[in-house]
């Protein structure tokens, strides 16, 4: 098949690429490399059956050029900012949603029917039900990422009704793994590197979260991709497990040898629209037989080994 990933620098987006070459697939990456690391695609660059195109979500016309025999989209592509997005509003609804809608019409002038869409657990809130199921009360949004990740949803459903697509949308936990680049172990790792003895942690540590580790979020996209055929097919991606922001702490700062002083800014939740629990019910996933392969804890560590055997990436961000 010829896919085409946004977002194909990325650090999820990246992984996809590798795996879609290592099945034979041919792959045009597209990215703008505002956040994506040219060092994420050296492999692929070696292919034969990889293009990269530069260019930004926002190009209609150079999506549509991209999008020329393309037979799926895989839209990776987003702005990530979670915390900060209340000091800039518009990156949300420009790359996230108005970014979706400019790949639907990309898709629909040239015959492009099938999309998997990378959108987030953030979608639903703060749920009253746990673990938090894809068929839960419709939430109210707390975050302007989530809202925007919501709304792209909806212009997706819109369009496989409207016009015949075919959708899997993913709502992941947070990612953790190689070529990770952005959340809470780059930044406790990145704090830790320049100070050891200190370490600022947003909150009171005891916000609970549920991670997953790339490689079992890559493996779980493709087995949806192949069993379900639904014309819109939603599925949580997590673990079975959660654990709170002070075992994240202590597994990193074992790992590294430390013991530094942690202080807390204090409070339930770190920044506006940071939900204190995250919790999703993946039992729709696990139902087509996917099981993930780590478990937070390991996910964590390998993250740390990432960062550490890489440095680059703390100089860049």
């Amino acid at each position: 098949m010829n896919f085409l990933v946004t977002g194909a620098a990325g650090f999820i987006g990246s992984h996809l690429v590798d795996r879609l070459l290592a099945l034979g697939h041919h792959v045009t990456g597209y990215d703008n490399f505002s956040t994506g690391q040219p060092e994420f695609l050296q492999d692929a660059l070696a292919s034969p059956r990889f293009r990269l195109v530069r260019a930004d979500i926002l190009d209609q016309a150079a999506l549509e050029e991209a999008m020329a025999g393309a037979d799926f989209v895989f839209h990776m592509a987003a702005n990530a900012d979670v915390r900060f997005g209340t000091q800039h509003p518009w990156k949300d609804l420009e790359q996230n949603t108005i970014g979706t809608w400019r790949v639907l019409e990309a898709m629909r002038k040239q015959g492009v029917r099938r999309i998997g869409f990378a959108s987030t657990g953030s979608i639903y809130g703060e749920p009253e039900i746990f673990p938090t199921p894809e068929n839960c009360p419709f939430p109210v949004q707390t975050s302007l990422y989530g809202a925007s990740k919501l709304a792209a949803e909806g212009f997706i459903e819109a369009y496989a009704e409207g016009f015949g697509f075919q959708a899997w949308i993913f709502r992941f936990v947070s990612i953790l793994g190689e070529r990770y680049s952005h959340g809470h172990v780059f930044d406790f790792y990145k704090q830790l590197r320049e100070h050891p003895d200190e370490l600022h942690v947003l909150g009171n540590g005891r916000q609970r979260k549920s991670y997953l580790y790339v490689h079992d979020c890559v493996d779980a996209m493709l087995l949806a991709i192949e069993k379900a055929q639904g014309k819109v097919n939603i599925f949580n991606l997590g673990t079975d497990e959660y654990c709170e922001v002070n075992d994240s702490i202590r597994w990193i700062t074992e790992h590294l040898g430390l013991r530094p002083r942690l202080i807390y800014s204090g409070g339930d939740r770190g920044w506006v629209g940071d939900n204190p629990f995250i919790f999703l019910d993946c039992s729709r996933m696990r139902a087509l037989g996917w099981r993930p392969r780590l478990s937070i804890r390991e996910a964590v560590i390998r993250t740390v080994d990432y960062l550490v055997a890489n440095p680059f990436l703390l100089e860049r961000r």
